[in-house]
């Protein structure tokens, strides 16, 4: 159909309806609703602060695991500690919603110290009456300090689990510097260094596949594993850090960050159920030592050195 103005324009195959290319910008500009989820796309990831143990303020978290982990220390038996164990393992599940796979993860280094302990005091403590382990035959008393000393690694360990995974670094510092009157420098200074740590695994991965590109020798598909490869990565790894380091120090400085009272920008609460928290902690650790002690399983430091 021709109109008084001539035939209409047409549309070459490339070209689309002048509202088509709105509506597609304006269908890209949406955001996603989506859950967040685990870095190789697993479970979704629950954040700290929505937990019972990710509320918790995160100086008096800290103090308490600080006293628990102390009063552990003193303590010999593996009965105690089993029981700080499996409460603190039941905590971060119920209270801190961590995942089963994280919490076995997490567990890994403190087991291994743990059984090296028990290896320790198996073989050098034969006294007390004799034990068959299998084929081999041991000392009950290495056998239980062994034992003791390897459950103790494991209570330290969830212990220190409940602030590592349940708090987060900004939030803990933040609550550091507001309530344990740590000075502004130390705060900024740890915050730094975290950061640069999150950062280490990319730079090592952007380090590593510039190595693959630059060497014609690779397979493709494949990162070079030469001892020389891996060394030249790790030095640039260090520079890289160094110089990241330096440039935070130098914006630091010229913020002028010390030279005076600074305000907070997200101040964290601290109120009467995070004090009401840590007393039920404390109370619960003493049950278990007094219940210990009537029982007559409790033994002190003096079981080392009998």
């Amino acid at each position: 159909m021709v109109g008084p103005h001539g035939p209409p324009p047409r549309r070459g195959p490339g070209r689309a309806r002048p509202g088509a290319r709105r509506h597609r910008r304006r269908r890209r500009s949406r955001p996603r609703r989506d859950r967040a989820r685990s870095p190789r796309g697993g479970r979704p990831v629950t954040a700290p602060h929505s937990t019972p143990l990710g509320r918790w303020n995160p100086t008096v978290k800290l103090a308490t695991v600080l006293v628990v982990s102390t009063g552990a220390l003193l303590v010999t038996d593996p009965y105690t500690p089993a029981i700080g164990w499996v409460l603190t393992v039941a905590a971060l599940l119920v209270a801190g919603r961590v995942p089963v796979r994280t919490l076995a993860l997490a567990h890994v280094p403190f087991l291994v110290f743990a059984t090296s302990l028990l290896v320790v005091n198996v073989a050098t403590r034969p006294g007390g009456d004799p034990v068959d382990l299998g084929p081999v035959t041991v000392g009950s008393d290495g056998l239980t300090i062994g034992a003791g000393l390897a459950v103790r690694t494991l209570l330290v360990g969830a212990l220190s689990l409940t602030v590592a995974v349940t708090t987060g670094p900004v939030h803990l510092m933040t609550s550091l510097h507001q309530h344990g009157r740590l000075p502004l420098t130390w705060t900024y200074a740890v915050l730094a260094a975290h950061r640069l740590l999150v950062e280490l695994p990319d730079a090592w991965h952007t380090i590593r596949c510039a190595q693959a590109v630059r060497d014609p020798r690779r397979r493709p598909g494949t990162l070079p594993r030469s001892p020389r490869a891996l060394g030249t990565a790790a030095y640039a790894l260090l520079v890289g850090a160094v110089r990241r380091s330096e440039r935070l120090t130098v914006a630091l400085e010229s913020r002028g960050l010390g030279s005076g009272p600074r305000t907070t920008a997200r101040p964290v609460p601290l109120g009467v159920p995070d004090v009401v928290a840590a007393v039920a902690v404390l109370a619960v650790a003493a049950a278990v030592v007094v219940v210990g002690v009537r029982a007559g399983w409790v033994t002190g430091l003096g079981a080392l050195t009998a």
